[in-house]
């Protein structure tokens, strides 16, 4: 049985697209398909037409979220309803192509319990678009991670294993890639040409991309705390440099405005460091208390097809 999971948020014009493509891509499969939609809260009318889909095809399984959760945790609901001994999970815009599920079939039958997609080419993207995907994988990889993989998202098959392993972790804040990374078990490349969205508007526009890496950030590494420290320590030097500079005058004879360009500058940047660390160390507290309200990451309201766990 291969699962796959599909997290949907406002894609009325590319849900008959992604039915009919999905109808094509299970005609070469040759295993049992189950295909989980997660109705992310959309306000347009994506339910209608997953609805229209699910009643002329019981292997599409619908999970309609209560309101809008994110696409992470849109996922995690469609991972945690999935049945298959091998889940695949990937956007609805189909810019990662279905034929790559094929391969990483095969690889995943070689043995492999996580194969995920690494992108050899976009197209259909600007080139400032391309620039900061980039830098937004090697930064990750470099400052948060480094066991991640660079230009590679969401799309991956995953193991029935692996999958067990990714449902105990319940963190509220969510970096989906960088657990699967941190899973472990046996994980390989499938390289693949991402392609253009067919249909609709992307739902990551760059504001969401840094939201996004923040979050990945403040969820998966202790980095921002480490450099807050890193800057107190330059506010220190350079308020070393500021009692030699004053000493300097005060020998030498040059004209200063007696205590006023140390007392500004150092006092400004000192309050600027302790807000900026105070700012860093609450949205770790913010956090925290999040996480401690243990909240359920999602509330379903309806399911079709599926029976609802409970």
């Amino acid at each position: 049985m291969l699962s796959i999971v599909i997290p949907i948020y406002n894609e009325e014009e590319m849900v008959p697209f992604l039915r009919q493509e999905l109808m094509k891509f299970a005609l070469d499969l040759r295993c049992k398909l189950e295909i989980i939609l997660v109705n992310d809260g959309s306000s347009d009318r994506t339910l209608d037409g997953l609805l229209d889909w699910a009643n002329s095809d019981p292997r599409a399984k619908i999970i309609h979220l209560s309101r809008n959760f994110g696409h992470q945790i849109a996922a995690t609901a469609g991972l945690d309803h999935a049945s298959g001994d091998a889940v695949v999970l990937i956007d609805a815009d189909l810019q990662d192509p279905l034929a790559a599920v094929h391969g990483m079939v095969a690889r995943y039958c070689e043995g492999y319990d996580v194969v995920y997609g690494q992108r050899a080419r976009r197209t259909g993207e600007s080139s400032f678009k391309l620039v900061t995907a980039w830098a937004f994988y090697r930064l990750m990889k470099l400052l948060v991670y480094t066991d991640l993989p660079v230009d590679t998202g969401d799309f991956r098959l995953i193991s029935r294993q692996c999958l067990k392993g990714l449902q105990s972790m319940r963190e509220t804040h969510r970096f989906l890639r960088g657990m699967v990374a941190w899973a472990g078990y046996p994980q390989i490349a499938f390289m693949y040409d991402r392609d253009a969205r067919r249909r609709g508007q992307t739902k990551y526009p760059l504001r969401k991309l840094f939201a996004f890496a923040w979050t990945a950030a403040t969820s998966f590494s202790t980095l921002p705390l480490k450099l807050s420290w890193m800057f107190g320590c330059l506010v220190g030097l350079f308020g070393v440099e500021e009692g030699a500079r004053a000493i300097l005058a005060e020998m030498m004879g040059w004209y200063v405005v007696p205590g006023w360009t140390s007392l500004m500058v150092v006092g400004s940047v000192v309050g600027s460091v302790l807000l900026m660390s105070i700012g860093v160390l609450g949205q770790y507290v913010g956090k925290i208390y999040e996480q401690s309200k243990a909240r359920p990451l999602y509330l379903v309201s309806r399911t079709f097809n599926l029976k609802e766990k409970e």
